[in-house]
């Protein structure tokens, strides 16, 4: 495989733009992590900022009035920060409006990028994906699509699958990783911003372990710093993977789409017995529960996973529960190996940020600055 084309030259008229003859970065690194830090928090601390946003023992992150004031809070927060990154596009960097939004993934759209990464998310998640639609039984409702609006028209659904993706990629992906493009050259830069931009990702969930305490406040203290341990490593492996894709396709909503299906998928089961009826992943939505004294339907997104109920139909054959999770665990693993093998193929673009491809073919794995004149 050839390294990835690209009908977009941002870099070269960014770097010629300020006089870096040289080839040296537009952007100076402590100017884009300073942007990066300030972005990260400029999207969590309004979350606190409010009695509206901010929970307590007696109001859940997940309750329907702390869901809206905090979807509006984060908006605002994206549409300040998206404008502050075209500047910095604009006038620091010299580049011209259409180069500017495609250097944010928001144009052009290729539907074949966005098939081409749902089909490699879906590979990733084939395990989950088996036991939710055939163990379960749900393949049916998946065709008809029975489920999406009872799903969407939820707060909880509405956040996890919508706003939540949108506004995470967007800031995340689409306004940090051309700051840090900008502010690296040479081979190894597509590495570089693969593997720094996610942990901003990473680092804006760990709030989640002040609000875990203050709604399970007799859960020892342990516990709850490892789940937020936890949280943090999947979601900044999550944007390792996010931030490959985006770099590849130069497409946000693929990226969008990654991250919806994640959360609808949640983590992926590792170990114990598949049985039918027995979901893992989101809940169903329209599960109503009450917690806290607020109606509240059970979803957790990305934050995980559990079981709900026993099998519907009581007790389970022990013989067909082996075979079903002898199955999921063969499934899980051949999804892996084929995520893995497709992952350069799947991503191909000729939408690229950069120009990079695999390590043995590309003399050790560094990331070229994407030109029109480069092979296909």
């Amino acid at each position: 495989m050839a390294p990835t084309s690209s009908v977009l030259n941002p870099f070269t008229n960014a770097y010629s733009g300020l006089g870096h003859e040289h080839g040296l970065p537009a952007l100076s690194t402590s100017f884009a992590v300073i942007l990066a830090i300030i972005y990260t928090l400029t999207y969590v601390l309004p979350f606190y900022l409010s009695p509206t946003t901010r929970p307590s023992p007696a109001l859940s992150r997940d309750a329907p009035s702390v869901i809206r004031a905090r979807i509006r809070a984060v908006s605002l927060s994206c549409l300040i920060c998206a404008t502050t990154t075209l500047l910095v596009l604009l006038a620091w960097a010299s580049l011209s409006p259409l180069e500017a939004v495609r250097l944010l993934g928001w144009f052009p759209i290729s539907p074949t990028d966005i098939t081409k990464t749902a089909t490699l998310t879906a590979l990733l998640f084939a395990g989950p994906l088996f036991e939710r639609g055939v163990v379960e039984g749900e393949w049916r409702n998946w065709i008809r699509g029975a489920r999406v609006a009872e799903t969407l028209g939820s707060w909880i659904g509405w956040r996890n699958f919508v706003a939540g993706p949108i506004t995470e990629e967007l800031l995340f992906r689409s306004l940090l990783t051309p700051l840090a493009l900008l502010s690296h050259h040479g081979p190894a830069a597509a590495a570089t911003v693969t593997l720094t931009t996610p942990l901003y990702f990473g680092i804006a969930h760990v709030h989640h372990f002040y609000e875990y305490t203050l709604t399970h406040p007799h859960t020892p203290l342990l516990p709850a710093l490892l789940r937020s341990l936890v949280q943090f490593a999947y979601t900044s492996l999550f944007g390792f993977y996010a931030t490959f894709v985006f770099l590849r396709t130069g497409s946000l909503p693929a990226a969008i789409l990654a991250h919806a299906f994640c959360n609808w998928c949640g983590l992926p089961r590792l170990w114990g017995r598949v049985e039918p009826g027995v979901p893992i992943g989101p809940p169903d939505i329209g599960s109503r529960r009450k917690r806290d004294g607020e109606d509240v339907r059970g979803a957790v997104g990305a934050v995980g996973q559990f079981r709900v109920g026993p099998p519907a139909g009581g007790e389970t054959d022990e013989g067909e529960d082996i075979a079903w999770t002898v199955a999921y665990y063969i499934i899980l693993v051949g999804g892996a190996a084929a995520f893995y093998e497709c992952l350069w193929a799947l991503t191909e673009s000729g939408n690229a940020l950069v120009a990079f491809g695999p390590p043995a073919l590309t003399g050790g794995g560094g990331g070229g600055l994407a030109s029109p004149d480069s092979g296909a």
